[in-house]
């Protein structure tokens, strides 16, 4: 990393705390419901705020690598830019024409993977609801969950972003068995009834490794993560919640991350990209947990989406040498997300009770 990449990226950690601290309300410790209109406000501001960040990458992209000339140009692109092809222009004769080509690019490639990272997120709000529903977690309580389950993902997200990146750069197959991976994680997605999907409190492994080393309070204790009792201290159920929310995270990363790295190869836009997505997840949960059963669709919308990413990575050279370039992929994102919110408005879901009287008659 160098000293203009830390300046850049310590201003946008400054950024985030505090557009965070606004959000989940870091200096308020009062529990509350987060109502439907709030919910949707924090929604649109977060989406506001990430097409902020892209216009600001059409204009001033070139300062996160702090880049100053056609040299510097030169050697950001060979080691992010996939494909010179992708520049719209890119001659040393004209060095602020081909800066700007490759801000263009950077933001694109940025707004794409903030859309499929944001889109991915859906799937991680349906096993949200499913764990807080499981455990039995107050309403009141989602917010300060979410709130620590936000900021382990960023860390967890920084350090799986740009070890990955290295492990890319030092050996290209592994681009391969990400793709592999997103392609077996869409099929297994789109083949997997909801029905099949539950949580055994007591037999999830994050619950019996915690039981193991730690002592586990019986109960929930207000907004407690951890209680003393007889001069010992024990771990509570809503600090179990976290704890599960953490990982199932993390193997959501395992599939989203690599998705963005077929998108793009710079690490600071994974990053940037992932960041801006994860921000908004708070908020779009409580904005979507009581419309999910309006969009039926969505997940078998979604199991498509990392089947086309992960066959896109599969196929690289080939898709490359027909010309595929970024904007294509943001525009079969948008078509498939399209078609799966239009298919869920158009044939919903009809309630148990319905189904069985137009069988019967």
């Amino acid at each position: 990393m160098t000293s203009n990449e830390f300046l850049f990226f310590s201003a946008f950690l400054m950024f985030i705390s505090a557009m965070l601290a606004l959000d989940l309300g870091v200096f308020s410790k009062k529990n509350h419901i987060v109502k439907f209109r709030e919910a949707a406000t924090w929604s649109v501001v977060w989406v506001l705020v990430a097409v902020g960040f892209y216009f600001f990458l059409i204009y001033h992209g070139d300062k996160i690598h702090g880049i100053d000339d056609f040299a510097g140009l030169s050697h950001i692109t060979e080691k992010y830019v996939d494909n010179i092809s992708e520049l719209k222009y890119y001659s040393a004769d004209d060095f602020e024409r081909s800066l700007q080509s490759y801000r263009n690019n950077m933001a694109l490639e940025f707004i794409t993977g903030w859309l499929l990272e944001y889109s991915l997120s859906v799937d991680n709000i349906f096993v949200i609801i499913l764990i807080f529903a499981s455990f039995s977690v107050q309403e009141k309580l989602y917010k300060k969950v979410l709130l620590w389950g936000i900021l382990g993902a960023v860390f967890m997200r920084f350090i799986f972003i740009f070890v990955g990146s290295a492990l890319i750069q030092q050996y290209h197959w592994i681009l391969y068995i990400f793709g592999v991976l997103l392609l077996f994680s869409g099929l297994k997605m789109l083949f997997t009834k909801d029905e099949e999907e539950k949580i055994e409190t007591d037999k999830h492994p994050i619950v019996r490794l915690a039981s193991r080393y730690f002592q586990v309070f019986p109960r929930f204790v207000g907004n407690r993560f951890f209680v003393r009792k007889s001069g010992k201290i024990f771990l509570t159920p809503l600090f179990l919640v976290v704890l599960i929310i953490e990982f199932t995270d993390l193997l959501f990363a395992i599939d989203s991350v690599p998705a963005v790295f077929a998108v793009t190869k710079d690490p600071y836009i994974v990053f940037f990209s992932n960041i801006f997505a994860i921000m908004g997840l708070r908020s779009m949960f409580f904005f979507l947990s009581n419309l999910m059963h309006l969009f039926r669709y969505l997940k078998t919308g979604l199991s498509f989406l990392l089947i086309f990413i992960g066959s896109k990575m599969l196929a690289a050279d080939w898709m490359k040498e027909i010309g595929f370039k970024t904007q294509y992929s943001l525009y079969i994102i948008l078509g498939i997300l399209f078609v799966s919110v239009l298919a869920s408005l158009l044939f919903p879901h009809k309630p148990k009770h319905e189904e069985e009287e137009v069988k019967a008659s």
